[in-house]
């Protein structure tokens, strides 16, 4: 009988992922010539030319697969308008801490904790929102349009304020208050708008939805590519036998794989209204108190009653914003497409109206009026204050009892790590509002101190000159703890330095090349006590500003003037903590904006900030709403569909390759897959910190049930680590810890040699492909490609149907 030649290989595909600082799709390919196979200018697939037509002629590819590049950097860092997300810092952190909770104890029935720390962080947020429109108006309303208006001196050295000074039509305190006002609502307009566009070219991706006819197709697809093959047992590529994945209820799918994770719009709308119509009555209270004030002091009758039917229409707004805001969380189980068009229409609509009437009402003619001292805002930012403390304080209550409903060993901080990020967004919102005030306050009254005697303006409110005060302690306790940081990595390098030689055996030692190793591996394992420095940092924040508020309101001055006649001792350190604290925050606030504004001209500071963002905004906007945008809610999308649209098409399986933050992006896409098509895929992640920053961040989505759960349901998954990388770590570790390789060795040679005649550099957390274990791991992968996929691991079955009709408010708390 004539000899049957084998057959060929079938197609495979490999997927490569960038990381945190991006890279062209010719570094990611290796090749110059690139093409475009599928995507836009901000976000693609790219190909070499030469494999532009690959699946029209797979005998070319025999032994080697056909490799694809995402590119997604410009998601984060593309044009220069982008560095104005600075100024949305304290949101970005504020939503983090939604995402930070402790792990439910079952998918499928959240407790009633897991609704409620999801509502107190929608409160914090709000509360954010307000505080950055009473900052605004605090510097358009209190400090121009009262305060400097209304002095003869303040408006003398200022020409371009003489049409304010008492006397002409502006002059009137409640018009130049109308006046003011239109910046602050431009302002929350502004951020509307930011959110409602950023939705529009980040968010509105819809997840690929599956139909039986597409089932039905992949899986015939599927059997017929497994007829060709032969068995291959999984640990030639995984290194081990896959652990079964961690008991799930039935017909559930995991927090990541839920087919509405990714498509929050309805939320986001909901949400984006409330804090549009919060930021409108926040402007409308600004101007409506003191003028009722006035009115009930002058005695006139109809204008008072109109300010208690204005008041009484505040209050009512206020309450329905809080409504909508604490009305319903995210939707998960499903992508949901609908509006809440009464909330996302009639109640910003409504606010503009009532703003407008108090305007209106505020322009009516009072010549008796004359503006003098503040305006009443020590109350409202001192409320502020002591709400979002209380709310932080009871958020750490309901971590603790979700901790204790499934307790995670890994979870930073024991469960409390939302918390301490909630007292860091709140602390960002507070330090940018105050540093605001008091720079535009400094600059209106020249040479003086505003607050001080002899000064001609009474300044910002007084709690806002506390907190800047409380700034220098908090820097002391900073440095102190980076001190110490500083003298535990220096012993850490010292007690490795005498083992590094050892690691390379046949290597003469050099003790300066030892110290060099070991000092960069002593310096990336700081990164894991991360979560004490938030802790410590968090804790005196919140001693401090309970420090601030208490003298605040005990003594109704600021500092320097509240330790007048005490002992010169503490009367010097109030006097000097109070202008220290003001020039620091005022730096603190010029740097930002300067960084902001280079960052707008240098595209290499422009990928600085991409790379805050591409940590800091992975996460949906599930508590603010004017967060920057979530990059991943059009990256995992994009993954997703390209996975599935392939194997699809092919009928072949592919490897997707992420490195740093492109791991986490390909671990997301790849819960999104049907359960069949999952199955399909394998992974390689390398400079991972799935498991390392985000396990322990968010143990809710990265624990370690859900990352041996998804190796339990890929085809295969390989990991690669270095000791000498301060973000990527071991995934899985114990029973499941064949899906790592490492720490490998960095440098991979210690001295010279005629391998490696020249010094061999210390890589950390790039440049993974240079490492011999690189390619050998990929090949293994490559070559399983050609092998029939695995039966899927004994356990529940995992659908990516929602497990009842209507799926419950808050699935995701």
């Amino acid at each position: 009988m004539p000899d049957i030649p084998p057959a060929p290989r079938p197609l495979a595909l490999e997927l490569r992922v960038h990381g945190v600082h991006g890279a062209s799709p010719d570094e990611l390919l290796g090749d110059p010539r690139t093409v475009r196979v599928t995507g836009d200018s901000t976000a693609a697939v790219f190909r070499r030319a030469e494999d532009a037509d690959a699946e029209a002629h797979p005998e070319r590819y025999a032994g080697r697969p056909v490799i694809e590049a995402y590119c997604w950097s410009r998601l984060t860092s593309g044009n220069g308008a982008r560095a104005l997300w600075l100024l949305l810092l304290p949101f970005m952190v504020v939503n983090l801490a939604h995402w930070a909770r402790p792990a439910p104890p079952a998918a499928d029935a959240p407790p009633r904790a897991a609704r409620t720390y999801g509502l107190l962080v929608r409160v914090l947020a709000l509360s954010l929102t307000v505080l950055l429109i009473a900052a605004a108006c605090e510097v358009a309303l209190d400090l121009f349009a009262w305060q400097c208006a209304g002095s003869a001196q303040c408006t003398g050295r200022r020409s371009w304020l003489g049409f304010l000074a008492p006397g002409g039509w502006w002059g009137q305190p409640g018009r130049r208050l109308a006046l003011g006002a239109l910046v602050p609502a431009a302002l929350t307009w502004l951020l509307w708008f930011l959110s409602n566009r950023t939705w529009s070219a980040y968010e509105s991706q819809s997840p690929p939805a599956e139909t039986p006819a597409e089932t039905a197709a992949e899986t015939t697809a599927e059997a017929a590519a497994d007829s060709a093959g032969g068995e291959a047992p999984l640990e030639a590529a995984a290194g081990g036998p896959a652990p079964a994945p961690t008991p799930a209820a039935p017909g559930v799918p995991p927090p990541l794989g839920r087919p509405g994770f990714w498509y929050g719009r309805r939320l986001v709308a909901r949400l984006r209204a409330a804090h549009t119509a919060a930021g409108l009555l926040t402007v409308a209270v600004a101007v409506a108190v003191p003028t009722a004030r006035y009115d009930r002091r002058a005695g006139a009758p109809v204008l008072e009653a109109l300010g208690w039917v204005l008041e009484l229409l505040l209050a009512a707004g206020a309450l329905a914003v809080v409504w909508v805001v604490c009305r319903r969380g995210r939707t998960e189980a499903r992508a949901d497409h609908r509006l809440d068009r009464a909330a996302v229409t009639a109640l910003p609509g409504a606010a503009l109206a009532l703003l407008a009437a108090v305007l209106l009402h505020a322009g009516w003619s009072r010549p008796g009026w004359s503006s003098a001292g503040r305006l009443p805002g020590d109350l409202a930012f001192g409320a502020l204050m002591l709400g979002q403390g209380c709310c932080v304080l009871v958020l750490a209550a309901v971590a603790v009892r979700l901790y204790r409903f499934a307790p995670d060993p890994s979870a930073a901080l024991y469960g409390l790590g939302g918390p301490a990020v909630a007292v860091l967004g709140c602390a960002l919102g507070g330090v940018m509002s105050a540093g605001v005030a008091q720079r535009v306050a400094d600059w209106l009254d020249g040479g003086a101190t505003p607050g001080l005697a002899g000064s001609p303006l009474a300044g910002p409110p007084v709690l806002l000159s506390w907190q800047a005060a409380v700034l220098p302690p908090l820097l002391l306790v900073l440095a102190l703890l980076a001190a110490w940081f500083a003298v535990r990595a220096a012993r850490v390098r010292r007690r490795l330095a005498a083992t590094v030689a050892a690691e390379y055996p046949g290597e003469r030692p050099d003790a300066d090349r030892s110290r060099r190793i070991a000092g960069v591996r002593a310096a990336a394992a700081l990164t894991d006590e991360a979560p004490w420095l938030v802790a410590a940092v968090a804790g005196t924040t919140l001693l401090l500003g309970a420090g601030a508020l208490a003298g605040a309101w005990l003594t109704g001055q600021v500092p320097g003037e509240a330790a007048r006649g005490a002992h010169p001792l503490p009367a010097a350190a109030a006097r000097a903590a109070q202008d220290a604290g003001s020039w620091l925050v005022g730096l603190g606030f010029v740097l930002f904006v300067t960084w902001g504004r280079r960052a707008y001209r240098d595209p290499a500071a422009r990928r600085t900030i991409g790379v805050l963002w591409d940590v800091g905004t992975f996460w949906p906007r599930a508590a603010h709403p004017f967060a920057p945008p979530c990059y991943a809610e059009r990256a995992v999308p994009d993954l997703t569909w390209r996975m599935a649209g392939w194997t699809a098409r092919t009928g072949r399986r592919l490897v997707i390759s992420g490195h740093s933050q492109g791991s986490v992006l390909a671990a997301a896409a790849v819960w999104q897959l049907p359960p069949h098509v999952r199955r399909r895929v394998g992974l390689l992640t390398y400079g991972s910190p799935l498991a390392r920053l985000y396990g322990r961040w968010f143990p809710a989505y990265f624990g370690a049930g859900p990352l041996t759960a998804l190796h339990g349901e890929v085809d295969c998954w390989r990991n690669l680590w270095r000791a000498t990388d301060p973000i990527g770590g071991p995934v899985l570790t114990g029973a499941a810890g064949s899906v790592d390789r490492g720490p490998l060795p960095d440098p991979v040679a210690y001295g010279r040699s005629a391998r490696h005649p020249l010094p061999a550099p210390i890589l950390g957390h790039f440049d993974y492909q240079a490492d011999p274990a690189f390619a050998v791991e990929r090949d293994a992968l490559i070559a399983r490609l050609g092998k029939p996929p695995r039966a899927a691991v004994p356990g529940p079955r995992i659908s990516r149907e929602p497990a009842a009709p209507a799926d419950p408010p808050e699935t995701a708390g």
